[in-house]
């Protein structure tokens, strides 16, 4: 028989009881008081009381590492340590990851490979022009290939929404015609970086079916081999498209803490426990910006580089894996700070706005040397 009053008290204790960091649950991440890695316990404190009052809506976890070390770690939701949280298009930045491995293998020669070569066995695309055939992986890495395709725009051929009200996604992407750039939108030559931003679910869909046909193998289970397993993320919760391919584009659920060790990786230039899981050549690549996405924001290999600011007067450049709701892995190279937040905002105004908030005014904030 169960009692509801008592499990919600028993919920509501385990939200005031988050600052230790419980050896069980971080068994396999190093762990190290806020202090003894340069942050403010106080300021942490500060930001959970902060989240539990509801200022940040429905924030359910935030973990930071700093040097490599677990510092803080607390869950705000029923879901807790092992839930594994859908951070939408923070799945993006892992099918990169898995280009990159791919490349490692040898199974895809580099980034400048045309997809073309690894679709075949497909019915003919609709609108055929030549310059679809030289779309690359790099561009599908950098939002930037020349598909009509823009997620931001309700009228897009190319909206992701269109996308899932059919069977066939890399069809629907393959089938899009090329965009056009009238008089008042910069060509790609005369856009930063040489290359002209256009965020498209679909195309990393389409990412993730090169890479599998690539490898040989479904794209879960290239992932478990080259990723997931020599970090210990166990039971990764795949989103499957119509057709069974593994949504690359987003959806997939893991928990916090293999969120946090993914981001280490990218912390590391691709080492995890002293071992090389990614070529440090592809993470660096993968942080340089390729694109502009934004005035302030340019867009590397699916992956955002933003500058947030932190204590008074500092500024600091991020990596950051992202998804809608808000949902973030941040990386600070110069801190050598990792954090994840994840969320459940996806009804709320500006989320990213809200978890950039958390960040900046929190978490940066708590870095004291």
């Amino acid at each position: 028989m169960e009692f509801p009053i008592l499990k919600a008290l028993a919920f509501a204790a385990a939200l005031l009881a988050v600052a230790p960091i419980s050896s069980a649950i971080a068994s396999d991440l190093p762990v190290a008081a806020p202090q003894a890695e340069g942050l403010s316990a106080t300021k942490l404190d500060a930001m959970s009381a902060a989240i539990k009052a509801g200022q940040f809506q429905q924030i359910t976890s935030v973990l930071i590492a700093r040097r490599g070390r677990l510092v803080f770690e607390a869950y705000y939701d029923e879901g807790g340590a092992e839930a594994r949280r859908n951070t939408r298009s923070v799945t993006k930045t892992i099918t990169a990851m898995l280009a990159g491995a791919a490349i490692a293998r040898g199974a895809l020669p580099s980034v400048d490979a045309p997809i073309k070569a690894y679709l075949k066995d497909r019915p003919p695309a609709a609108n055929p022009d030549p310059r679809k055939d030289k779309v690359t992986v790099e561009d599908l890495l950098t939002m930037s290939s020349i598909a009509e395709c823009a997620d931001d725009n309700q009228y897009s051929r190319g909206n992701e929404e269109r996308m899932y009200l059919i069977e066939d996604w890399v069809g629907f992407y393959l089938d899009l015609p090329v965009r056009g750039f009238p008089e008042w939108m910069p060509k790609p030559e005369a856009s930063p970086y040489g290359r002209s931003f256009s965020y498209c679910t679909a195309g990393v869909v389409t990412l993730g079916q090169v890479v599998q046909n690539a490898v040989k193998k479904p794209l879960p289970v290239f992932a478990d081999e080259v990723l997931f397993k020599p970090l210990g993320i166990e039971a990764p919760k795949w989103q499957m498209s119509p057709l069974g391919l593994a949504m690359g584009g987003g959806g997939l659920g893991l928990r916090s803490r293999d969120l946090l060790k993914l981001g280490q990786v990218y912390a590391n230039g691709g080492q995890w426990e002293g071992k090389q899981v990614l070529p440090a050549e592809f993470v660096k690549a993968s942080v340089t910006p390729h694109a502009n996405a934004s005035e302030n924001t340019d867009y590397g290999y699916l992956v955002w580089l933003q500058t947030l600011p932190g204590s008074v007067g500092k500024t600091h450049k991020t990596w950051m894996m992202s998804g809608s709701g808000g949902n973030k892995v941040v990386i600070a190279p110069d801190l050598d700070l990792v954090a994840v937040i994840t969320t459940t905002n996806f009804g709320v105004r500006q989320p990213h706005a809200i978890s950039e908030k958390l960040l900046a005014e929190h978490i940066l904030a708590a870095v004291e040397k």
